[in-house]
C-alpha cells in the first residue's frame, strides 16, 4: 500500500465513506496553488469538484430546510441556507474532519489555517463523493455533519450586512461603506477581498467566493469586533 493510499484510508474513516475511485479523493485534496494557480490546470486540482460540491451542498441543505421549517417563507429559508453553506461553516466542518492534514498545497500555504482553502476542500470532497457514489452518498455525509447546525438555530439568522446597518443607524452613524480590495482566482472560482468601514471605526476585511459573500464576512467581522 502506498503512503498516499494509507493516508486516504485514515481520511476515509473520518469521512465514513470509502471511495471506489481513489483519484477523485486525490483531486479533491489538491489545491490550485500546487500548480502555480495556472489557468487550464483546474482538471488537476479541486476547483471543478469544488464547483460541483457547492451545488450539491446547496441542494441537500435547501431540501432539509424545506422539510424542517415548514412555516418559514423563502426569505427566511434563504437566510438559513446562506449561513449554513458559508465559508466559516465549511471550514469548521473541514477542520472537524482533519482535512488540513491531507490537503496538498504549495509550500508556504498553511492549508489548515486558511478558511478559504479548508472550505474549498470540503466542497470538493462533497463533489467527489457525488461523482463516486451518487447523491445518496453525498447526502448522507452532509446530513451527518450539518444536522446539528440546522437544528441549533431557533430563528433564522440575521444577515450580517443588515445587522451592521442597523447597528450603525442605532448609533446615529452613516451607513457602512464597502470597497473591493482584490479579486483573485480563475473566472469560475474567484476569490474576493472586501473592506467595510463605518465612520469612526477601523476598516474590517472579509473574503469570499462572491462579492456579496466577502461583504457579508467583513460585516460580521466588524460586528464581532465592535460588539
Amino acid at each position: 500500500m502506498s503512503a498516499a493510499a494509507g493516508e486516504h484510508h485514515v481520511l476515509e474513516a473520518r469521512l465514513d465513506y470509502r471511495f471506489t475511485d481513489q483519484s477523485l479523493l486525490s483531486q479533491a485534496l489538491t489545491h490550485r496553488s500546487l500548480t502555480g494557480g495556472r489557468r487550464g490546470a483546474g482538471g488537476a486540482t479541486n476547483e471543478r469538484l469544488e464547483f460541483l460540491g457547492d451545488r450539491v451542498l446547496g441542494l441537500v441543505i435547501a431540501d432539509a430546510l424545506l422539510a424542517k421549517f415548514t412555516a418559514e417563507n423563502e426569505g427566511e429559508l434563504a437566510q438559513r441556507l446562506a449561513a449554513l453553506v458559508s465559508e466559516n461553516v465549511l471550514a469548521d466542518v473541514a477542520r472537524d474532519l482533519g482535512l488540513g492534514d491531507h490537503v496538498r498545497a504549495a509550500p508556504g500555504q498553511d492549508a489548515g489555517e486558511t478558511d478559504a482553502i479548508m472550505a474549498d476542500a470540503c466542497e470538493a470532497v462533497i463533489g467527489a463523493m457525488y461523482r463516486d457514489g451518487g447523491l445518496r452518498a453525498a447526502e448522507e455525509f452532509i446530513h451527518a455533519h450539518w444536522v446539528k447546525r440546522i437544528d441549533a438555530a431557533v430563528a433564522p439568522p440575521k444577515d450580517p450586512k443588515s445587522a451592521l446597518q442597523e447597528w450603525a443607524q442605532g448609533k446615529g452613524l452613516p451607513l457602512p461603506t464597502y470597497r473591493v480590495i482584490d479579486r483573485t482566482g480563475p473566472d469560475h472560482a474567484p476569490q474576493f477581498t472586501v473592506g467595510v468601514t463605518v465612520e469612526g471605526h477601523a476598516e474590517q476585511i472579509g473574503q469570499g467566493r462572491t462579492k456579496r459573500q466577502a461583504e457579508t464576512t467583513a460585516a460580521q467581522a466588524l460586528i464581532d469586533r465592535e460588539a
